[in-house]
Formats: C-alpha cells, sequence, structure tokens
C-alpha cells in the first residue's frame, strides 16, 4: 500500500514539505490542502506588490522563469494533489482522520493519512479594539490582503500603520511611495523591537522620519472611528487621521487545530516540535510559523515567525514525512529590512535579550564605509557586536545603514552558528577589494575592538550612559578629538573640544581627578585619545561607542567654538 502523506497548509512551508515528501518517496500519495485560493506565493514580497515594485501579484506566486505555482503546476511538476478552498477542522489521531469542509460547495469529507504535516501558519494579532470592523482597516498577510491594500491606497491619503516591525516600517514605505501621508504607531518605545537595540533602532527611526513618516512611540491605540469606513485612529494621545489602516502588531502561531486534537503546545504558544520536526503524536509534523524552534545561543525553545526558517523546516518534515531522516537544528532569528535607503539587519541576540538571558555582556558600536572609503559609492554602516563577557563567545550582530549590512550579518551568522570567539570571529579570512570592503572589514574591525575591551585596553561607554550622564548634569568631561572645522559643522552640546593633534600639548588644561569621555566621528580618534590620557596618569577614561555617527539623540548643528 503507497505511504499517504496529508500536508495541511500550502505556503511556504507546507508546499516545500508536500514537494520534499513527494521527491524523497516518488510512489507515495502526497496531498497538499489550503482553506485559500492562492498557494505557495511570497507573502514577504507583498509591501513592494503594493508600492509596484513588483508590477504583477502572479510575479509573488511565480517560479523563477515564471511559471505560476498553482493547482495545475504541482499536479503536473511536482507530482503532487492540491485541494484549494478547503480548511482542515478536525484531526482523528486514532483513525489517522482529517476532516474538511470544502467553503464552495459547503461539502464535509475526510481523508485518511499515514502521515501528516501541519503547516498551518499564522494569523495577525489583533487586539480587540473598538470598531476594528470598520471599512479600510486591513492586514497584510495573504494576497488577498495585497490586492486589497493596493485597492484602497490609490483612492486613500492618509495611511496609519499599527505596528512598528519588519511588515509595518516595509508597508509604511510602500503606502509613502504611493503618494500617501504615513505615521507609524507602536506601542513600545522603539520601533523593530527583539530586532534592534534601542540606539540601533534610533538609527532606523530618523532616516524614516527624514522620508515624510511620522512616528509615534510608546502610544497605544484604542480603537478607530468613521462611518462605515475608518476615518480616525483613536490613541492615548489623541486622534490621528486616516483613510487607510494597516494592523501590524506581529502574529499568532494557528495552533487550534493542533490544539483540539491534543498535541503538545510549547512555552511559546506554538506547536513544541523536536529536531525532526515530530511533534508529540509520532505520525504528525509540523513545520513554518505554527511551530517552535531552538535558539542556537540559548538553546531555548522561540517562536520567530520567517520565510526562511518556513522552507527549511518544511524540507525537514518532507523528507521525515517521506521515511527519510533529516533535523533542524535551530535558528538565529536572523532578520533582515531594508526601508527607504536605509537597511538593518540582526542575527543572534540583541543586547537586551543577552542581559535577559543572564549574560554578562559586552557590546561595541562600530560605524564605517561598508567599502574602501576612496570607493565610489561607498555608503556608512553601523555594527554592534555583542558578546558573553566570561568567554568572548559572540552572542549577537546588529548593523544598520544605507550601505551593504547584509554580509556582515551573515558571516556573523555562520561564526555564531558554530560559537565563535570574537578572537576567532577577528581573524575570519573575508573577501577584500575596494569595491567590496575595507581591507579591514567592518565585522573584523568590530572584533578587534570587542577583543581590546575584553582584554580591558579599550574602555567604552553607550550613547544611551553618555545622555543620561548629560540629562542628569553629572560633572564629567565630553572631550571632542575631531579638528575644529568638524566641531563648528556638527557636534554634541556641551562637549569641550581639543583636536587629538594637540591633545598631548593640552594635558594640562584637563583635570586628572574627573571622569573624561572622549569622541571623535568613529571613535576611533576618541580610543586613540583615550590611551594618550590613559598614559598621562587620567584614571578614569572612556570613548563613546560609536561615536558622533551612532549617537542616537538630537546632534548641535553649527555653531560650535
Amino acid at each position: 500500500m503507497k505511504l499517504r502523506v496529508v500536508v495541511i497548509g500550502a505556503n511556504a512551508a507546507g508546499a516545500k514539505a508536500a514537494s520534499k515528501a513527494k521527491r524523497m518517496n516518488p510512489h507515495a500519495e502526497v496531498t497538499l490542502i489550503d482553506r485559500g485560493n492562492f498557494i505557495s506565493y511570497g507573502a514577504c514580497g507583498i509591501p513592494y506588490f503594493v508600492s509596484d515594485t513588483v508590477a504583477d501579484v502572479k510575479e509573488l506566486m511565480s517560479t523563477p522563469v515564471g511559471v505560476v505555482r498553482d493547482a495545475a503546476f504541482f499536479n503536473k511538476v511536482k507530482g503532487v494533489h492540491v485541494i484549494t478552498g478547503t480548511e482542515a477542522v478536525s484531526l482523528d489521531r486514532q483513525s489517522r482522520t482529517v476532516q474538511l469542509f470544502e467553503k464552495e460547495s459547503a461539502k464535509a469529507f475526510s481523508l485518511e493519512y499515514d502521515r501528516l504535516v501541519l503547516a498551518t501558519g499564522s494569523s495577525p494579532s489583533l487586539p480587540p479594539l473598538k470598531n476594528r470592523d470598520l471599512g479600510n482597516i486591513l492586514t497584510v498577510k495573504a494576497i488577498e490582503d495585497a490586492e486589497l491594500l493596493k485597492e484602497r491606497a490609490v483612492t486613500g491619503k492618509r495611511a496609519c500603520i499599527v505596528g512598528g516591525g519588519l511588515i509595518g516600517l516595509e508597508t509604511a514605505e510602500a503606502l509613502r511611495q504611493k503618494g500617501l501621508e504615513v505615521t507609524i504607531v507602536e506601542m513600545r518605545d522603539q520601533l523593530l523591537p527583539g530586532i534592534l537595540d534601542p540606539e540601533m533602532a534610533s538609527l532606523v527611526e530618523r532616516h524614516i522620519r527624514q522620508n515624510g513618516v511620522e512616528v509615534e512611540t510608546s502610544c497605544r491605540v484604542a480603537g478607530f472611528d468613521g462611518t462605515g469606513v475608518v476615518s480616525k485612529v483613536l490613541t492615548e494621545r489623541g486622534e490621528i487621521p486616516a483613510d487607510v489602516v494597516v494592523l501590524a502588531p506581529g502574529v499568532t502561531p494557528n495552533v487550534k487545530l493542533a490544539k483540539e486534537a491534543g498535541l503538545e503546545i510549547g512555552p511559546t504558544g506554538a506547536i513544541a516540535v523536536d529536531s525532526r520536526m515530530g511533534t508529540s503524536d509520532p505520525a504528525i509534523y509540523a513545520c513554518g510559523d505554527c511551530c517552535e524552534a531552538t535558539h542556537l545561543v540559548t538553546g531555548k525553545k522561540v517562536h520567530v515567525p520567517l520565510g526562511s526558517t518556513a522552507n527549511k523546516q518544511g524540507r525537514v518534515a518532507g523528507i521525515n514525512a517521506s521515511g527519510g531522516e533529516a533535523t533542524f537544528t535551530g535558528i538565529l532569528g536572523t532578520s533582515i529590512l531594508r526601508v527607504f535607503s536605509v537597511n538593518a539587519g540582526k542575527t543572534g541576540l540583541t543586547e537586551s535579550e543577552a542581559r535577559a538571558q543572564g549574560y554578562d555582556v559586552e557590546t561595541v558600536l562600530s560605524p564605517a564605509p561598508d567599502k574602501a572609503h576612496f570607493f565610489p559609492g561607498a555608503k556608512p554602516i553601523a555594527l554592534k557586536l555583542v558578546a558573553d563577557r566570561a568567554t568572548g563567545r559572540i552572542l549577537g550582530l546588529q548593523a544598520v545603514g544605507e550601505g551593504a549590512v547584509d554580509k556582515r550579518v551573515d558571516a556573523a551568522a555562520a561564526a555564531i552558528t558554530f560559537g565563535a570567539t570574537a578572537d576567532q570571529l577577528s581573524h575570519l579570512d573575508l573577501a577584500y577589494a575596494p569595491p567590496y570592503s575595507a581591507a579591514m572589514d567592518n565585522l573584523i574591525v568590530a572584533a578587534d575592538i570587542l577583543k581590546n575591551k575584553l582584554a580591558g585596553h579599550a574602555k567604552g561607554i553607550s550613547p544611551r550612559k553618555v545622555r543620561q550622564m548629560l540629562d542628569d548634569g553629572d560633572d564629567f568631561i565630553l572631550l571632542d578629538v575631531r579638528s575644529p572645522a568638524e566641531h563648528a559643522e556638527v557636534g554634541i552640546e556641551g562637549a569641550t573640544l581639543i583636536p587629538l593633534g594637540v591633545l598631548r600639548e593640552k594635558l594640562e588644561s584637563l583635570p586628572k581627578d574627573k571622569e573624561i569621555v572622549t569622541f571623535c566621528k568613529i571613535s576611533l580618534r576618541g580610543y586613540e585619545a583615550q590611551k594618550i590620557l590613559d598614559a598621562a596618569g587620567f584614571r578614569d577614561v572612556k570613548f563613546l561607542d560609536g561615536g558622533i555617527m551612532t549617537w542616537p539623540y538630537e546632534l548641535r548643528r553649527g555653531g560650535g567654538a
């Protein structure tokens, strides 16, 4: 008798699982079921369709050579039978039967399986807000959402995005490019929470504001107002006019089917799985947004829904469901986005996450051009490296800037996966030529700074700490060691100027009993100044991590001495 494999959910994870199961076991009967009418599409491309970057929605459902991945494609090319417009309503694990309901015909029927793969995905986390059912309040999750949002954007003038995560920011850009006035409302105190630390998120927020998007952080939405369609977003700070509202507050794993069938649900609220993507039932596997993953740094279960993870998990689930043997080791939560002309990426733990997990961390902020500084087209990027102070092990990297952040994030992801320390990271033999990087790549420089910090040679202080010291009126000297021209053009209010080139001559003008924080554009000269002052017997000298380039607060423009 042929092996019967049934896959519920036909997007990234489910389509991959079904295809792989059939390739691994050509004699198996593989059936792919989805409650929607569109399958195997790139949901991450929806904002780019809305902005017209992707001209035709069919491109989100196509192979690289332009063949649409519909039911006929899966049947003829993959050998997989597809049933769309049909919802799985229950599982009978004893008889290994799925109860199904076809929406169009209102027909109920059942399907038997030998192996079942749950790829039920996730749904937007929609809080119970007042008047949420008004027209033009949309989500961005499915192809139908994309088409409706694009249609409403044409007639709208003002849009409000509820949620400052990846999808929220990408959608904000898409609607701004369509000519709408856009406001982002985020209930937490920063954009991209869980992806970037506050000072890195501030760099993204600054860029978004420069492109005409209003940002309201630490602001909760209470509901909506309008007659038939939305006209206002009601927040704790007042009303925001809006013709279109996009709800992007995050997602919740779709576990209803699994939970009602008695499958184990993990601590994150997603389906619990082992390294083979197996659930608590030996005949059932799960993959994609509906299930958990293991974090490779902490070893703990996490729920980080990403298309890249869904595809990898789907492949493993498909192999095992068809009688093969494969494992999925885990994730680092590696994420990246482009919003307007700035790129932002993360892998591993942020500083906030690492501290929450009990690590004693050391961090580095390191800005520099993404190519050799003299090469045309070089653009700035800033890296934040996070490490375990006790062992030097790299825990995470964040990268923000107009330049190429992706390859630094990818290299760090590989290093973190294999447990690299700061010393090992600093010796990576990365590709070098002026069009691609400086001779000492940004990532290598960040690792070297980290090594100096761990060894006690470099003593940095974060922008947040310096800002707090300024706000509290602490008695310290903020020492700008740039040139007079640089100081006059832009600076930090309250700083004292002594250019690095004359610092040795001016030592007597500085008190040795006060804390001194040195800085320059990227804090290379700031570090040099720290070493000079250390050697001269100054007892409490630190340099500002990242210098002017990563200062996330308002800078003084002109008027410097």
